[in-house]
């Protein structure tokens, strides 16, 4: 039904909660990214599909941790674990086991840092002090600490009275990350390697929706003027036109794909494409302004 939340998200708010709730002094250093972050920001936005996501985002701020509790001992308390996979266990993915309607399920908490901040290897993020693997490097979360602000995260079920007061990583922060991700993804795919979603576009849409978009413009300007997130956010704003830029450009018809047959596909395209444009010209206006 139209604003009712789905069990997933219910359940993966709970996870975010136990999460905070373990690592304690080291929320000083936590911004909330992802899908449960866009939502503080835009709800449903207007669209007939529900807020949905089965997994929690946090960015870690190395330069604010403190010495204890480690992160992978705050999330061992709480009863999460990193998976095993062919190559040892995942890397800054933490998971718990969880009842959704019923059903077991695996529900996630991913503790990641800007890839600009991580060192290390590849994937793997080295923060002295902290259990090697525990954080994921990303690019594209190097605006979310840039462009964030405090809000309370709480609970969505009755019987749980928790809430944090945290960072919460801004709209143009958040839009940044997920059109580096998509664009990242698409280009994945056409090596073979196939890991779009089409929530993911979707996710752009309801910020271009919900945000005003001289607030989105404004702040995509503020992050290409720092140092940290200036690379990112310029690749951002040039990947926009190629991934939106269209009706029929590939991430508006991911979006479409995604709200069918809730709403008109060839709508839902047509907006990505006008909403894009018109963020566009706005930070085109903005800079000429500044």
């Amino acid at each position: 039904m139209p604003g009712e939340l789905s069990q997933e998200y219910v359940v993966a708010r709970r996870a975010l909660l136990d999460a905070l709730d373990a690592l304690g002094p080291q929320r000083v250093a936590v911004v909330l990214v992802g899908a449960q972050a866009i939502y503080v920001h835009t709800g449903d936005a207007g669209l007939a599909v529900a807020e949905y996501t089965t997994d929690a985002d946090i960015a870690v701020d190395p330069f604010k941790l403190v010495e204890d509790p480690t992160l992978a001992a705050a999330m061992r308390a709480a009863g999460f674990f990193r998976e095993e996979s062919e190559d040892g266990p995942l890397v800054g993915i933490w998971s718990s086991l969880r009842q959704i309607s019923g059903v077991s399920a695996v529900v996630k908490v991913d503790l990641l840092i800007p890839a600009a901040l991580g060192e290390g290897g590849r994937r793997a993020a080295r923060i002295e002090g902290q259990e090697p693997g525990s954080v994921l490097k990303v690019l594209g979360l190097e605006g979310c600490l840039v462009d964030c602000e405090p809000k309370t995260i709480a609970a969505f079920e009755a019987d749980d009275s928790r809430s944090f007061g945290i960072m919460v990583a801004g709209p143009a922060s958040l839009l940044v990350s997920k059109v580096i991700k998509l664009q990242e993804r698409e280009a994945g795919a056409s090596r073979g390697r196939d890991r779009r979603k089409n929530k993911d576009a979707l996710d752009v849409l309801r910020l271009l929706r919900a945000v005003e978009v001289h607030e989105l413009a404004a702040g995509l300007n503020l992050l290409r003027a720092d140092e940290l997130s200036a690379e990112v956010a310029e690749i951002a704003v040039r990947a926009l036109p190629e991934l939106f830029g269209r009706a029929n450009s590939s991430a508006s018809l991911m979006a479409a794909d995604a709200v069918s047959p809730a709403e008109s596909a060839e709508v839902i395209a047509a907006s990505c494409a006008a909403l894009v444009g018109e963020l566009l010209e706005a930070i085109d206006a903005a800079a000429g302004d500044a």
